[in-house]
């Protein structure tokens, strides 16, 4: 399901990373398409804030790689490629493998109620898949790494992870389906709850990538075949 695409108005004294968050939130649930532009006085005025605040948080995501801009056009959301497909979900799995060893190695309370949550989120995955919602699925689908990184309270990851997570998002935006297998997303992510709360390490790390990996290669190949289409 397609994001509400408003924005909500904030206390002019919050900074602009606030509104950044904002914006990259808007990104990460489609309201914001790839190569849709930015404009700074219609964000300023949804927001009913200044101009500043709102500049700064797009020069913000612009060095977060999420928004480009273009003298004499404006701001837009990044339009990615193949390649950038790679190295943003190997970037994934490096971190996603750091949230599981803190997990794995840490408090076995928090382990196991991340877990809980991680098993809620793969549960409401099914009736996304039941009536082909792709982009609710994808929601769904980053909630679940989001919240496995979030559970570290590591707030420097889960910053780094929040521009990825954006990231992946704009690769999934304009694809009919980013999901060959999506019978089989379900067991896959259940999997990965099974793996973090068992004892194999090596299992674990082991199947972070190859989840990563299968993901690589459906979007690639899914924006291969788009391309063809479009010529």
């Amino acid at each position: 399901m397609v994001g509400s695409r408003r924005l909500t108005p904030i206390d002019a004294r919050n900074t602009s990373m606030v509104i950044a968050d904002q914006i990259r939130d808007r990104i990460i649930d489609g309201s914001y398409s790839p190569g849709e532009q930015i404009n700074e006085a219609n964000v300023a005025a949804e927001l009913q804030i200044s101009r500043g605040p709102v500049r700064e948080a797009l020069q913000r995501l612009n060095q977060e790689g999420l928004l480009v801009s273009y003298r004499n056009r404006g701001v837009f959301v990044v339009e990615l490629s193949v390649d950038d497909v790679a190295e943003i979900y190997g970037s994934r799995a490096a971190i996603e493998v750091g949230a599981a060893w803190t997990l794995v190695n840490g408090d076995p309370t928090v382990l196991k109620s991340t877990a809980v949550q991680l098993s809620d989120i793969v549960g409401q995955m099914q009736p996304f898949i039941d009536r082909a919602d792709w982009l609710g699925l994808a929601e769904r689908d980053l909630a679940f790494h989001t919240v496995l990184v979030a559970a570290t309270s590591n707030s420097r990851m889960s910053r780094m992870y929040a521009t990825l997570a954006a990231e992946a998002r704009i690769c999934m935006a304009n694809l009919e389906t980013a999901y060959y297998r999506p019978e089989a997303l379900v067991e896959e992510h259940q999997l990965l709850v099974d793996l973090l709360l068992g004892s194999d390490w090596a299992a674990l790390e082991s199947g972070l990538h190859e989840h990563m990996d299968t993901a690589v290669h459906d979007l690639t190949q899914a924006m291969t075949e788009q391309s063809a289409v479009a010529r």
